[in-house]
């Protein structure tokens, strides 16, 4: 559970609590009860199975991939998949690979429906860069149309490992990943993955490595 959820939850158990003693009403009390129980739920926070093989790159968010494409950068060449968060899913975020933050960069924005291709421009955003040693992996935390607060709890020289908790944005969202060309992909469109388990893409190995690619991708 994310702390916040419990700081809401508890906020929601107060005005009920006061709605009570004013009124006596049990109708009265249900919505805040219900809404104290939706941010328990909202903010759950589950344990994942790490894929520990070579060179895989899991996914970074909860949600169901609904862009992929390539795009070039200052970098080279980068496939990047969209994943779009619904209320539904959870909002942790988690590192893609194992590596060192090499860059951190927040701007503001707009609020715009996360499912249009323009909020990966338009919208408030972090962007994470994450140099995990032969390649360079990089994540987007984009702010939706209910989604009001990006949380990012890494800065430039944090190494971080690969699946962990990196951080969040609160009640619908979206999450770009970039990933290097010459990454053999693993999902396609309309996938449903799993943050911090569902490997997205898998880097080739030097020769005489075996890439253990036996990870089960959530569908």
């Amino acid at each position: 559970m994310v702390r916040d959820g419990y700081f809401y939850a508890l906020g929601m158990g107060v005005i009920a609590i006061l709605l009570w003693l004013i009124t006596q009403k049990p109708a009265l009390i249900l919505l805040p009860i219900l809404l104290a129980l939706c941010f328990l739920w909202f903010f759950r926070d589950p344990e994942r199975i790490i894929p520990t093989g070579p060179g895989e790159i899991v996914s970074p968010a909860d949600g169901v991939i609904t862009q992929s494409e390539w795009i070039e950068t200052s970098a080279g060449s980068r496939l990047r998949l969209s994943i779009f968060l619904s209320v539904f899913d959870v909002h942790v975020n988690r590192a893609p690979v194992s590596g060192t933050v090499r860059a951190v960069e927040y701007r503001e924005g707009q609020f715009m429906n996360a499912m249009s291709s323009m909020s990966a421009v338009n919208n408030e955003q972090t962007l994470v860069v994450i140099d995990a040693g032969d390649c360079e992996v990089s994540y987007k935390q984009i702010a939706g149309l209910l989604a009001r607060r990006i949380i990012c709890n890494v800065k430039v020289g944090d190494h971080v490992v690969r699946g962990q908790r990196v951080g969040m944005i609160k009640f619908g969202s979206r999450v770009d990943v970039l990933i290097p060309a010459d990454a053999v992909p693993k999902v396609g469109m309309a996938t449903h993955v799993r943050g911090g388990s569902t490997v997205l893409a898998v880097m080739p190995q030097p020769t005489g490595e075996t890439v253990d690619i036996s990870a089960e991708v959530a569908s």
